[in-house]
């Protein structure tokens, strides 16, 4: 993997819980009872993250990025699975953990944004 930062960075994330999930035979990463991505393996046999992104950021990244591909088994406009032995720059890949996390801790209520951010 050429990320091996990446697991502590958002696990770091106030709130964030990484859960091994037997029947998808993967881990997530979970803020509250949503998921703001997770480790698995696609169709050809890569390691991928997957993550939640702004659908105008994630269209661009894609056209930017080959190892950047809609979300496998996920909705293709929401999520996206980049190659965790590919070429993405860290930045490009902290700064999407990082909309992942804010789109998901948007969604909700501001009871529990307010209990996530006093963490």
């Amino acid at each position: 993997m050429n990320y091996p930062w990446l697991e502590e960075y958002i696990v770091s994330k106030k709130g964030i819980i990484k859960e091994f999930k037997p029947e998808w035979g993967t881990h997530r990463f979970m803020l509250r009872d949503k998921m703001i991505g997770l480790y698995s393996t696609d169709n050809e046999g890569r390691e991928v993250i997957t993550l939640k992104c702004d659908p105008g950021l994630g269209a661009s990244l894609r056209e930017t990025y080959t190892d950047i591909r809609p979300g496998y088994y996920m909705n293709k406009v929401h999520w996206n699975s980049i190659d965790l032995n590919g070429a993405v720059p860290d930045e490009i890949l902290r700064q999407m953990a990082d909309n992942s996390y804010e789109l998901i801790l948007a969604s909700l209520s501001k009871k529990a944004q307010a209990e996530i951010n006093s963490i």
